[in-house]
């Protein structure tokens, strides 16, 4: 349910064929510690801005809290098993997506499986690229760490996501269970193999 992404139609293609476009206005780089609030901040809003209205205010709330605070953000940003790519524009965070290394899926087939944890874009800055940028950043480090392949999770009801997904070669392979505060709610399992159109 982590992911909210935005559409543009003017793709290039890369050297491997993976669609990829060019915001030409975002910079691409590691989050530090220093990051730590404003990735807080962004994240609480980007989730609020997507989701609330199809759950209750109190789901929302336990969930912002539990995940987005300052300190988790920064534990995450320190965590060896994850890392954080921001997207920035004039020093201003717009964006920004989180790669994991954990436990994979069984419905997952892979040696060596990478999660794109989340993948959110501010509101304002939709439609300009901006998620396309972050994709391509995020497949290269995964590429370059040896996956063989990468999956994420999506709610079954954020159809922008899963359409932006399909569309640059993800596929549906399972599902798992998504705790909202107290609502327990599905999230579809998608994969790409690396190195594929």
């Amino acid at each position: 349910m982590e992911h909210e992404e935005s559409k543009n139609p003017n793709f290039t293609r890369s050297a491997e064929g993976q669609d990829r476009r060019r915001s030409s206005v975002a910079h691409i780089r590691t989050a530090t510690e220093d990051d730590a609030l404003n990735l807080s901040v962004l994240a609480k809003q980007t989730f609020i801005d997507t989701f609330a209205a199809d759950n209750s205010e109190e789901n929302m709330r336990q969930h912002c809290d539990a995940t987005y605070s300052e300190a988790l953000q920064r534990n995450e940003i320190n965590d060896p098993n994850r890392l954080t790519l921001l997207a920035t524009h004039e020093g201003h965070l717009i964006g920004f997506v989180q790669l994991r290394w954990a436990n994979t899926p069984d419905c997952v087939p892979a040696k060596s499986a990478g999660e794109l944890q989340r993948l959110y874009v501010d509101r304002d800055w939709h439609g300009k690229g901006i998620a396309q940028d972050l994709m391509a950043a995020a497949l290269d480090v995964f590429a370059k760490r040896g996956n063989d392949v990468v999956w994420l999770g999506v709610w079954e009801h954020n159809p922008r996501a899963i359409a932006f997904y399909r569309k640059i070669g993800f596929r549906e392979v399972g599902s798992h269970v998504f705790p909202l505060g107290t609502d327990p709610q599905r999230d579809l399992i998608f994969m790409r193999e690396l190195g594929t159109d």
